[in-house]
């Protein structure tokens, strides 16, 4: 009977493992409908290292137009607000713009707010254990990237509203990079009143969207990037000056859904500098010098990922 109990055991553990993918995948998708549909006033920190950023974050309906106004707490102030599918962007010494999208690109995945489901083919979605976090039961769910070029994400769910209450990117090793984690949160029937007021305001058009279609191929025609982890896609290609060094430089984003990172090629600059990597929490910068041109990496990706990426860059004979 050792081998019925074996068989049986075996489906057993299927059903659970099949199990675990679909509660876990629906928790997202349910956290998914949460953060477009609820009304809450929410206030977050995001730690890197020694370092840390507050941010507060408003969400809600009004007429049946969708609001949110995300802003950074400590030095000069950053603002984002969105109205339904237009995001204004209010930065120091700049002047205000909008671009047409449904998501403020910030500290937390635009995937998130979106079709999550999408991630699979580069994620797998894991159930882990229920924690106390911000004063509330939260589940965790472990995205699991599918090879080692990327970090993995977990994030902790409201139990009772659906709602994010903390997300870390995690290395292969277990090994906590960055964090975000909710200090407060707030569910309310109705909006908060600085949604109602947003309601009312008149915001910059949109930036016309930029034909840039063939410029990028154009563009992307001039480099090779000869590898790149699995699922990852062009975005955006552009050609711009830096604000660091005012130099002229060619621009590639990439994204797998979850995690984005750019490529920037341009001129040697002066001195011989040797190849090397910088990281702040999940952040890598990765610059390659080739000796006819430099490349420099940078996004939440490991280290020898970034360095795979920019010495695959080669210039076309």
């Amino acid at each position: 009977m050792k081998w019925l109990a074996l068989l049986l055991g075996v489906g057993l553990s299927a059903q659970v493992v099949a199990s675990d993918i679909i509660n876990a995948k629906q928790l997202l998708t349910d956290m998914s409908s949460a953060i477009q549909e609820r009304n809450f006033d929410a206030s977050f920190v995001v730690v890197k290292g020694k370092g840390m950023e507050p941010y507060r974050w408003l969400h809600g309906k009004v007429d049946n137009s969708e609001l949110e106004i995300l802003s950074r707490q400590n030095g000069a102030g950053l603002e984002v607000v969105r109205v339904d599918n237009k995001v204004t962007y209010f930065e120091p010494q700049t002047q205000p713009y909008s671009i047409e999208t449904d998501a403020i690109a910030g500290p937390i995945p635009e995937i998130l707010f979106g079709e999550v489901g999408t991630l699979a083919s580069s994620y797998d979605f894991v159930l882990g254990g229920k924690e106390r976090i911000a004063d509330r039961a939260a589940q965790l769910v472990r995205l699991v990237s599918k090879d080692e070029h990327k970090y993995n994400y977990w994030l902790w769910i409201d139990i009772q509203s659906a709602l994010l209450l903390k997300a870390a990117y995690v290395t292969q090793q277990g090994e906590v990079l960055e964090q975000l984690q909710l200090t407060h949160i707030s569910v309310t029937e109705q909006p908060a009143q600085p949604l109602v007021e947003l309601s009312s305001k008149d915001f910059p058009m949109p930036l016309a969207s930029l034909a840039q279609n063939d410029t990028a191929q154009k563009l992307q025609n001039n480099w090779r990037i000869g590898w790149l982890p699995d699922g990852f896609k062009l975005l955006k290609s552009d050609r711009h000056k830096l604000d660091l060094n005012n130099e002229l430089a060619d621009y590639f984003l990439f994204s797998d859904g979850l995690v984005e990172f750019s490529v920037f090629v341009q001129r040697p600059l002066s001195g011989q500098r040797a190849s090397g990597a910088l990281s702040s929490g999940a952040t890598t910068i990765y610059v390659h010098n080739s000796g006819a041109f430099d490349v420099s990496v940078v996004g939440k990706i490991p280290t020898m990922t970034a360095k795979a990426i920019a010495e695959s860059v080669t210039r076309p004979l």
